[in-house]
């Protein structure tokens, strides 16, 4: 296995994702990473933002190393995410790596202006997808030093 950036523990990761096949193949991903990680999973903004506020249910989860972000998502959707996140001092500072079918450049250039850290598109096939994730993985979570959890 590999070190992560999170200190030596498992990456704490928040997958905000609405579809339940992309949410079992980005487990899958995982899985075939070499990278200890605990997947996290809410299906819409509004779950996101009471994760991340450890609102509720969600009193007594730790805080993400990294949030995986779908765009297009029922109840509020990541683009209301995104802007509620920066508008939170509190949260400012989460990494945000947009994960989405759309490859809009319209949405690319939206969510990197409202301060995205990365915009991936998922690629459909399974194999390139697990690449993308594996790619994705070695940046974020060896390459890169992530904010501490707060």
């Amino acid at each position: 296995m590999k070190q992560t950036s999170s200190g030596g523990r498992p990456a704490e990761i928040l997958l905000v994702e609405d579809n339940e096949d992309d949410v079992y193949l980005t487990r899958r991903a995982f899985k075939s990473t070499s990278f200890p990680v605990n997947l996290h999973h809410v299906d819409n903004g509004a779950k996101c933002l009471s994760f991340l506020r450890r609102e509720g249910e969600y009193a007594g989860v730790p805080a993400p190393d990294l949030i995986l972000l779908d765009i297009n998502m029922p109840v509020m959707d990541g683009r209301e995410v995104l802007a509620a996140i920066n508008a939170d001092p509190a949260l400012r500072q989460l990494v945000i790596v947009v994960l989405t079918t759309s490859a809009e450049q319209s949405d690319i250039t939206t969510m990197y202006q409202m301060r995205c850290n990365s915009y991936i598109a998922k690629p459909v096939d399974f194999e390139q997808f697990v690449q993308a994730v594996q790619q994705m993985a070695d940046y974020w979570l060896s390459l890169v030093i992530l904010p501490t959890g707060r």
